[in-house]
């Protein structure tokens, strides 16, 4: 029995469609994300916040708003960190830096509730990403710090 395979315009129409319903719903909480950190920029607030995490961050080479960034990425998804991370002005290093960390730890809530459920031990898993994280962040600044002296 041969199936019928759809037609290009069909395959394009059913991926723009696809695509842009997606779009629609990283827009609803990226920009407003966005948003609130530009304004926040705007206040004493993100500075205040920004100093309390600044020990932090700076073992990363970061500075303290990152934090934000990470925190929306580990409870949220790597899209709202982007949104986050967008108006805080780092450098290409820095977002590199974050996006490799990022990567390795992200929506830990959802993925940490989902490996529980395969039977693995979601809370130690979780703890082992947000490890890894941070010793391939410290081992990322040690190198930049060595190659750019």
């Amino acid at each position: 029995m041969e199936e019928s395979i759809p037609s290009l315009s069909a395959r394009l129409r059913t991926g723009l469609s696809g695509g842009w319903q997606t779009t629609l719903k990283l827009l609803k909480f990226v920009v407003p994300l966005y948003i609130a950190v530009d304004l926040l920029k705007q206040t004493p607030a993100i500075d205040v916040l920004g100093a309390l995490f600044a020990p932090l961050m700076g073992w990363f080479g970061l500075p303290g708003e990152a934090a934000f960034a990470f925190i929306a990425a580990f409870l949220l998804n790597l899209y709202a960190a982007i949104a986050v991370m967008a108006p805080l002005d780092l450098s290409p290093w820095q977002v590199t830096q974050c996006g490799l960390m990022m990567g390795i730890a992200h929506n830990l809530l959802v993925e940490g509730g989902v490996l529980g459920s395969t039977g693995t031990r979601g809370g130690v898993l979780t703890l082992c990403r947000l490890l890894l994280a941070a010793a391939t962040g410290l081992l990322l600044e040690g190198v930049h710090r060595l190659w750019t002296g």
